[in-house]
């Protein structure tokens, strides 16, 4: 199972000012490519904070929600909440004929796979904004070496950075 972790950043690391920021702040170009590359994987794992944010599931792909509130019940046939273990996640993924996923937050969650070592490719797309703080990419201290494989500009103000993570 190939677990991408895409992201939209500041220019100063930071996925937004704070856990309950509307996206409001990333670009639609960057939008449609998280839309793309998800859409593609078939299946995108989040965590409930980051699935609070905008309230509905992502259409046309499985929508995977981290939470520790046991009494949280999907309404959509898409979104199933858990409070399994990162690998419990992508081994029942693997199960449904899944592939590849992509992790899409908040920092949390994208510390719980990057502890396991679970990712193997980072997508980020660095927007014009700087927020001077907020939540970085990783909630704990993440130690992982990386290869750059592509830089791209999306748009007119993007750039998108897709690395490989060297494990």
């Amino acid at each position: 199972m190939k677990v991408t972790l895409v992201m939209a950043i500041t220019l100063d690391g930071k996925i937004g000012r704070s856990p309950d920021q509307f996206p409001d702040w990333i670009a639609k170009d960057d939008k449609r490519l998280f839309a793309d590359i998800s859409k593609k994987a078939g299946a995108v794992i989040m965590g409930s904070k980051t699935f609070d944010t905008f309230g509905y599931p992502l259409p046309d792909r499985k929508n995977i929600i981290l939470t520790r509130d046991k009494n949280r019940k999907s309404k959509w046939h898409n979104l199933v909440y858990t409070d399994k273990k990162p690998q419990e996640i992508l081994s029942d993924l693997e199960k449904e004929g899944f592939l590849d996923t992509v992790l899409a937050g908040g920092a949390l969650v994208n510390s719980l796979f990057a502890e396991d070592k679970l990712i193997d490719e980072i997508i980020v797309t660095i927007s014009p904004k700087i927020f001077g703080y907020g939540i970085s990419l990783f909630s704990d201290e993440i130690s992982m070496d990386l290869k750059l494989e592509a830089v791209e500009r999306v748009g007119s103000d993007l750039v998108c950075l897709k690395y490989k993570v060297i494990k």
